[in-house]
């Protein structure tokens, strides 16, 4: 009697490259590129105080790190090094740059609002390292998305808070084809505030009512992913090709941003990974 073969070892599986991360990658490949070619900080870097000590030199870092990570996103191997910097950087930035507003004027919702700016972005770099890092400890796997998606769920609840405390100002960057301005801010911000609610209590319902309350915070991350790519279309697309002055182009380039994160923690959110898949 012969004995039997080993079983031939099976590759780890692979994350696909799904469009949201593709997106997300090439966003700060771009940003990375504008930062090379023009030794400026981009939009979603900004804003750093021209006071600050070496502010030169951190518009070259971020602009090498946005374009490393954004790469490196692309590349199986390098992907978890690439998210993880990516991540860090941009809650170091948050720390740093914006939330120190946030201590200076805590009453002011845009401070939160710009806070939560770089939250989702850092969010969706964090997720994306969970994806591929499924084994890294707290950080990665289930632990880390989870967290990852917390963060998400507050910038968002952020945004809406100052959908509300901002309706006149938001209301006029409402194309004029649509109808009550105001009323649409209020539903915007209304929505913005229960879809951050739903993600950030979906483990719990997940745990309480199994595949309802999973099912519940994926529709709230796509459906919020698909409301500022919305936003994205209808109200800055038009103003770039009118001719947007700088802050304009700024702003564009922000909710394009913002919209590939958000692309990319539906994707997450929408087809979690088993504890043990890698990218």
């Amino acid at each position: 009697m012969t004995a039997p073969a080993a079983a031939a070892p099976t590759a780890r599986p692979a994350i696909a490259l799904r469009p949201g991360r593709v997106v997300f990658a090439a966003t700060f490949v771009a940003l990375g590129l504008y930062g090379l070619a023009t030794g400026r900080l981009g939009a979603v870097w900004a804003p750093v105080p021209k006071a600050w000590p070496g502010r030169e030199t951190l518009a070259w870092a971020s602009a090498l790190i946005s374009l490393a990570a954004g790469l490196g996103l692309l590349w199986r191997r390098a992907a978890p090094a690439a998210a993880a910097t990516l991540a860090l950087t941009l809650l170091a930035w948050m720390l740093a740059f914006k939330a120190a507003v946030i201590v200076a004027h805590p009453a002011a919702a845009a401070a939160w609002e710009s806070c939560g700016e770089t939250a989702v972005l850092a969010a969706a770099a964090w997720v994306l390292f969970a994806q591929v890092a499924p084994a890294a400890p707290v950080l990665g796997g289930r632990a880390g998305a989870r967290l990852a998606r917390s963060l998400y769920a507050l910038a968002l609840i952020a945004f809406g808070a100052s959908h509300f405390a901002y309706i006149p100002e938001t209301a006029a960057l409402v194309p004029p084809w649509l109808p009550a301005h105001p009323a649409l801010v209020m539903f915007t911000g209304g929505a913005y505030i229960a879809a951050g609610a739903a993600i950030l209590l979906s483990p719990f319902w997940r745990e309480a009512g199994g595949r309802l309350g999973e099912g519940l915070g994926r529709v709230a991350a796509i459906l919020v992913a698909v409301q500022i790519g919305l936003f994205t279309l209808l109200v800055w697309a038009p103003k770039i090709a009118a001719g947007a002055s700088a802050a304009d182009w700024s702003e564009a380039v922000i909710s394009f941003a913002l919209t590939a994160a958000a692309w990319a923690l539906a994707e997450s959110q929408s087809s979690p990974s088993p504890p043990g898949e890698g990218a």
